[in-house]
């Protein structure tokens, strides 16, 4: 049976009697709360890198978890796809006996994909022409280069120690043979077929360390302390060929997720 006009506004009237007037005294606390963990989050956003080919990677597992990834065969190479190939030629190689380390390193980072390889085999002390044994190594690259369309760049980089006084008139500090080296290093691939306007030759001298962590601001002292010995300087003096991730975000291959929701285009 409906109740009448006046039975609803006496039962209004009494539940507005139970009720205090205002928020209960606990939610002020939780506003505060909430609103110092969105900015905590805003903060950590903020100052955070993106590593291109981690978000990468991690879109490709959210595709496949909801169904079959079908590539197209006449895309490029994703960064992904150029990790996977560096890293599985990285693991062929055979490791240096004196060291007991591989000459070539890949990693990750908001750069892109980035091969470093041992300076010691790519050049003789003091030069700036490629040893046969980094002619090796390069070819092995090429093809990875040649499947992607990602520009490259090519950074040359050395320990802390003073070049002999022989040389300086030819270098006058560590700037100059790491910049000779980036070029030497991008003549190499012109003459293996690459496109000179994807290549870009950088010469950093000794003052990214291959150890330095990202949080850490270049100094003297920092230098010094990745520099205090042989093998710390002999991983100093390196060459990397990165392939850029594109400014904006990065930019994978097209791709069609089937058996899902939807496409990926």
């Amino acid at each position: 049976m409906a109740i009448t006009a006046a039975e609803k506004k006496k039962y209004i009237a009494k539940g507005t009697l139970m009720v205090d007037e205002g928020l209960p005294l606990w939610f002020g606390t939780f506003a505060d709360m909430m609103t110092l963990l969105f900015a905590f989050f805003v903060l950590l956003a903020a100052i955070s890198t993106i590593d291109p080919v981690k978000l990468e990677n991690m879109a490709d597992g959210m595709g496949k978890s909801v169904g079959k990834k079908e590539e197209l065969d006449n895309q490029s190479m994703s960064l992904g796809d150029i990790h996977k190939e560096t890293a599985k030629m990285v693991e062929e190689m055979k490791e240096d006996p004196k060291t007991g380390e591989k000459p070539v390193e890949v990693t990750t980072g908001p750069k892109g994909v980035t091969v470093g390889i041992s300076s010691d085999i790519s050049f003789r002390s003091g030069s700036a022409v490629t040893k046969p044994e980094f002619l090796d190594i390069l070819k092995k690259i090429i093809p990875t280069v040649k499947g992607s369309y990602f520009k490259i760049a090519v950074e040359g980089h050395t320990d802390s120690d003073q070049l002999p006084e022989a040389l300086r008139s030819q270098y006058p500090s560590n700037w100059e043979l790491s910049s000779a080296r980036a070029a030497a290093v991008v003549r190499q691939m012109i003459v293996l077929d690459i496109d000179p306007t994807r290549l870009e030759a950088v010469g950093y001298g000794e003052f990214v360390p291959r150890d330095k962590k990202n949080t850490e601001l270049i100094t003297a002292d920092l230098i010094k302390k990745y520099n205090s010995s042989p093998q710390q300087k002999a991983r100093n003096r390196r060459v990397e060929i990165t392939f850029l991730a594109p400014r904006g975000g990065p930019v994978g291959r097209s791709e069609i997720v089937s058996g899902g929701t939807g496409e990926k285009q």
